[in-house]
C-alpha cells in the first residue's frame, strides 16, 4: 500500500472513530468502577413530546427513545410503543410512546419490601453523554427531545454529577446545542456479572 492511500485510510478511521466511537466509550463501565449491589424498580411512562423544531414519526421518536434508553443500560423489560395518530412514518406533532422498563437503583437507597425482598444484582456507575452523534443516531435536531428526556425520563433512573448544557432555539438546527453528561447505576456487562459485590460497609 502506496503512503498516500496510507495516509487516505488512516483520515477515514479516525473521522469514523470520531463520530461513533465516543458514544461507545462514554456508554461502557469503567472496568475498575467499584460493583454495588442494586435493585430493579419497575417503570411505565407515556412520553408525549412537543417541540418546535422536529417532528417526529410515531415510530421515528419510539426508535430515538429506544436507543437513549438502551444507552443508560437498560435492556430488562425494556418495551418502547409507539402511539400514533397519523399512521406508522408520517411527520405527527403529537408524536408519542408508551415505554415500559426496569432501572436498576442502589439496593441502600431503595426503602420498604421492595428492596430488601429482591435479590441484589450487581452494578456500578457508569459514565454517559448524549451529544450530537452521541449515540450516533441523535443529530442536531434532537435538542428538544434530550430536554425533554432529561426532564421527565432520567429522573427515573438513578444518576449523578448531572451536567446539563441544552440550549434549543425554536425553529433553528444551527444555532441549538446540547450536552447532558452524566452517571447512571447500570448492571454490569455479562463478562462481569458474576463477579460478588463488594460490600459498601
Amino acid at each position: 500500500m502506496n503512503s498516500p492511500l496510507k495516509c487516505t485510510v488512516a483520515l477515514v478511521l479516525s473521522w469514523v472513530l470520531s463520530l461513533g466511537g465516543g458514544a461507545a466509550l462514554a456508554a461502557s463501565p469503567d472496568e475498575s468502577a467499584t460493583t454495588e449491589p442494586g435493585t430493579w424498580q419497575a417503570r411505565e411512562l407515556n412520553f408525549q413530546f412537543f417541540g418546535f423544531t422536529s417532528t417526529y414519526s410515531c415510530d421515528g421518536l419510539a426508535d430515538t427513545l429506544k436507543v437513549m434508553l438502551k444507552t443508560l443500560g437498560v435492556a430488562k423489560g425494556l418495551k418502547v410503543f409507539p402511539v400514533c395518530t397519523r399512521g406508522y412514518g408520517r411527520p405527527d406533532k403529537l408524536a408519542a410512546a408508551s415505554l415500559k422498563f426496569q432501572t436498576l437503583q442502589p439496593q441502600d437507597a431503595v426503602r420498604g419490601d421492595a428492596g430488601s425482598a429482591a435479590s441484589p444484582v450487581p452494578g456500578s456507575w457508569r459514565p454517559v453523554e448524549f451529544a450530537w452523534h452521541k449515540p450516533y443516531e441523535l443529530g442536531r435536531g434532537d435538542c428538544e427531545l434530550v430536554e425533554q428526556f432529561a426532564n421527565k425520563i432520567l429522573p427515573l433512573f438513578a444518576t449523578r454529577n448531572v451536567q446539563r448544557n441544552i440550549s434549543c432555539v425554536p425553529h433553528q438546527e444551527s444555532g441549538s446545542v446540547f450536552d447532558l453528561t452524566f452517571e447512571v447505576f447500570a448492571p454490569l456487562p455479562p463478562s462481569r456479572e458474576n463477579t460478588p459485590p463488594r460490600s459498601s460497609g
